[in-house]
């Protein structure tokens, strides 16, 4: 199965780190694994009992009857349920439920007390909205959200992911000066999340790669210890194959993964297959005797970082990503895919051709076997 929503995965891959990383600053979410209430949750029994309900629900994947149920839960305990609408939020936001998400974050309004806790309810509005511009392109939407931005960092000027997101939607409304000086702050200001640095630092020099549809800013370790990144890439077609040992069409599609490796090798192409695998030593054998030669990385399971980050919920699941960065979707099946890869790679090449040679290029990526060890 292949993720083909292009307007629903620029919207996941520009902002789900954004609020991955906000949500350390706001409260942890836990399953009322008992009838004592945890800090956050619902007090009153009517609202502890839809919260459970709440609770199954997302067990079940059953995510829209979740989220009405956060939200109910929230309302019969008095609008004071601060877990349930954060639990609400984020399903909205991984299930594409726009206006959902928009309304939930106004609702999260009334709770904040301090001001770091509304910077951050400003925050994740200004997210919802920017979600809303990226998919109808409305200009109205992204300057609401630089609109609560301005308030966030007002409220909290170290709260730096605003200037990144604020710098994303001014890119949007195509005012560049503006959007370079905020991706600047944000790498002037910011010390939680390296992994965006490369990324805004891309946005600040080439300002239409922030309204592009950018795959996701991920950073990993290989089998054969090598640390890449998606930005560090850059220059470079890339072509990631999520799978497992245990799937059957994975395994039917690795003779056409390991004859693309072969026929590019030395051209400016990264073939990266990301296992969901749980059993690392399995993994691993599986890799070997299978002459995987190409890089490999196991991340874990649908749960994992990177998964998560480019929204796989299904394997066998290939995406092709240009050598700017901005992703091109493509299954696997297609038998059209290595003449697409032949023009991406081409476009990189003539592009290189045109630029004078970098003095040391730090994201030359061998093609090797790789490890686990992020």
């Amino acid at each position: 199965m292949f993720w083909n929503s292009a307007s629903t995965f620029k919207r996941f891959s520009v902002t789900a780190f954004l609020l991955l990383a906000l949500v350390a600053t706001l409260h942890a979410i836990a399953a009322p694994n008992s009838d004592v209430a945890k800090p956050g949750e619902p007090t009153d029994p009517k609202a502890r009992k839809t919260y459970a309900s709440a609770i199954n629900w997302e067990k079940h994947h059953n995510d829209d009857a979740a989220i009405d149920d956060f939200r109910k839960a929230n309302k019969q305990d008095g609008g004071h349920c601060k877990k349930c609408l954060i639990r609400a939020y984020q399903l909205a936001r991984q299930i594409g439920a726009l206006k959902d998400e928009e309304q939930i974050a106004r609702e999260m309004l009334p709770q904040a007390g301090t001001d770091v806790e509304k910077a951050s309810v400003h925050y994740l509005l200004a997210l919802a909205l920017q979600d809303q511009g990226i998919n109808s392109k409305k200009d109205k939407c992204f300057s609401e959200s630089c609109e609560e931005l301005k308030a966030t960092i007002a409220l909290e000027p170290q709260l730096a992911l605003a200037h990144y997101a604020n710098g994303v939607s001014l890119a949007h409304l195509h005012q560049d000066d503006a959007a370079r000086a905020e991706f600047a702050a944000f790498l002037d200001k910011d010390e939680q999340n390296p992994r965006l640095h490369e990324r805004a630092q891309r946005y600040k020099e080439r300002i239409e790669l922030a309204w592009a549809k950018m795959a996701p800013a991920f950073s990993l370790t290989t089998l054969d210890s090598q640390h890449i990144s998606m930005d560090g890439m850059a220059g470079k077609v890339v072509l990631i194959d999520f799978w497992a040992t245990w799937c059957g069409p994975c395994r039917e599609a690795l003779p056409h993964i390991r004859q693309i490796a072969r026929k590019f090798n030395g051209q400016p192409l990264v073939v990266l297959s990301i296992s969901l695998d749980d059993d690392e030593a399995k993994w691993k054998d599986f890799v070997g005797k299978n002459e995987m030669t190409w890089m490999q990385y196991r991340d874990g399971g649908f749960d994992s970082r990177i998964a998560k980050q480019f929204n796989v919920t299904a394997i066998p699941a290939t995406f092709t990503i240009d050598a700017d960065g901005v992703l091109e979707d493509q299954h696997m099946g297609d038998a059209n895919i290595e003449g697409k890869l032949k023009k991406l790679i081409a476009q990189a090449v003539e592009v290189a051709n045109r630029k004078p040679a970098p003095a040391a290029d730090k994201s030359t990526i061998s093609d090797k076997s790789a490890s686990n060890t992020d």
